[in-house]
């Protein structure tokens, strides 16, 4: 693992967090991307699959910065436009010179209609959580297993997911987490089940980690996301109220193994 803190970073060359947070979904923007990057081992002219892409702003990121091959895909309409998110991919792709390494599609897991062994690397961050809360364990392990089979062998899976820590949730904040639809109760893990469910899908796994950087990245997102910015009183509340206590971040890094 590269400690970012130590070194130069390739998302400080994007300072408008306003921008960021209004292209990408949940906390850490392009510092989450560069953080799953480094973990991952991402190299140049590798092949990537970004899982639940949101407007591709990540996507971009990694081909412009780490020169990597990218199928963005996200079944979803934007909460804002309603297009597509695929279409706001291929403008971010187009507006950041990446036209020619960014494909979209608009399709999710597990029917992503990607052929057996078909990528290097396979990266999601803030998406599976919200199989989760809409299908249970059971479409979260179909989820994993489809990544497995569109992954060649011995290729990488980086999973970014906003977790919780492991202890109950405190009973000031329940009120909180478990209100509307895709509460964070309901899509929220911890991170040793997480590990547990990646394994039984059958990847190895690399390195798995609260993220040390989590409570800054809730913060950006408390103060930059549009959504947050626009219901103060909804998520940006709800972190205030948990002050850290249950809220966090994980990344968990795996292998499909070469057999």
């Amino acid at each position: 693992m590269h400690d970012n803190n130590s070194r130069h970073r390739r998302a400080d060359a994007y300072p408008d967090l306003d921008h960021v947070y209004a292209q990408c979904s949940g906390p850490g923007g392009l510092r989450l991307a560069e953080h799953m990057a480094e973990a991952m081992g991402l190299r140049a002219g590798a092949t990537l699959v970004d899982i639940g892409s949101n407007r591709g702003l990540q996507t971009c990121f990694l081909a412009r910065e780490y020169q990597v091959t990218a199928l963005a895909l996200d079944p979803w309409e934007d909460r804002e436009d309603g297009r597509p998110m695929v279409e706001h991919v291929i403008d971010n792709a187009r507006s950041w010179g990446v036209a020619d390494r960014v494909l979209a599609l608009r399709a999710g897991v597990p029917e992503t209609g990607c052929a057996t062994g078909a990528f290097d690397f396979a990266y999601s961050t803030t998406a599976l959580e919200m199989i989760r809360a809409l299908e249970g364990r059971d479409g979260y392990q179909a989820a994993l297993g489809e990544i497995l089979r569109i992954l060649r062998p011995g290729g990488v899976f980086g999973l970014g997911e906003p977790m919780h820590l492991e202890v109950p949730i405190p009973e000031d904040l329940r009120p909180y987490v478990t209100r509307g639809e895709f509460s964070w109760a309901a899509c929220f893990s911890d991170l040793t089940t997480t590990v547990s469910q990646v394994t039984e899908a059958g990847f190895e796994i690399v390195h798995a980690e609260y993220a040390a950087d989590a409570t800054a990245w809730w913060d950006e997102f408390a103060r930059h996301d549009p959504f947050a910015k626009t219901d103060p009183e909804g998520d940006p509340t709800t972190l205030r109220v948990d002050a850290g206590r249950w809220t966090s971040f994980g990344v968990v890094i795996a292998r499909k193994p070469l057999d």
